[in-house]
């Protein structure tokens, strides 16, 4: 029980935008009703234009990352280009299933860009769903209820980062378990950008 309760330790948000990918977490790690730490970084790049988003055991997180970022290094060196975000999801679901008997204890979200934005959801037994918003964590159903209320297809990378920042914050407010900031990446034609804690500072106040 103790470790699944890990799981729920955060709060993580994804959102297809028309021109990107959002992806938005808070900064606290906590193990029961204690903080364990108030800078956790809970995005990472994978690659140019992938990114994986993890709710849980920060250990466990941080465990998967570094297989998924050596397999897309094998990849582009044999393949000659960039793993897909679809091929990058479905091979974190496989490694999840693969380890169902022994698992990371997470909740992940792969986003990236190909010919247009993708986001997908992965449990930790290797489920799959592709999404155009998602959210994983303690405070999940405070930022569903902003998600719900203000998506649209038609949302812009700008506008959508708001939505992201809101969404977290909401879950910050009422969440015990989220807080200490929030963290930003968007995934564009371009690549890969982190807003600076400024930047998100400023939206956070025009809300």
């Amino acid at each position: 029980m103790w470790a699944l309760d890990k799981i729920k330790g955060t709060t993580t948000v994804g959102i297809v935008c028309s021109d990107g990918v959002v992806l938005a977490a808070d900064k606290r790690a906590s193990l029961g009703n204690m903080v364990i730490s108030r800078e956790v970084t809970k995005i990472f790049q994978v690659d140019d234009h992938l990114v994986l988003a993890g709710a849980g055991s920060v250990g466990d997180i941080l465990s998967l990352v570094r297989v998924l970022r050596a397999q897309a290094r094998l990849y582009k060196a044999k393949v000659g280009k960039e793993m897909s975000t679809k091929a990058l999801a479905t091979l974190t679901s496989n490694v999840l299933s693969g380890r169902r008997y022994f698992p990371y204890f997470g909740w992940f979200l792969i986003g990236g860009y190909d010919e247009s934005p993708k986001l997908y959801s992965i449990d930790m037994a290797g489920g799959i769903t592709e999404d155009k918003y998602v959210s994983a964590g303690s405070g999940m159903e405070f930022a569903y209820s902003v998600l719900d209320n203000e998506y649209n297809e038609k949302i812009t990378l700008k506008k959508g980062v708001k939505l992201a920042i809101k969404a977290i914050n909401t879950a910050i407010k009422r969440d015990v378990f989220t807080g200490d900031g929030i963290m930003v990446v968007i995934i564009s034609e371009e690549g890969y950008k982190e807003l600076s804690k400024e930047e998100v500072e400023k939206i956070l106040k025009k809300l």
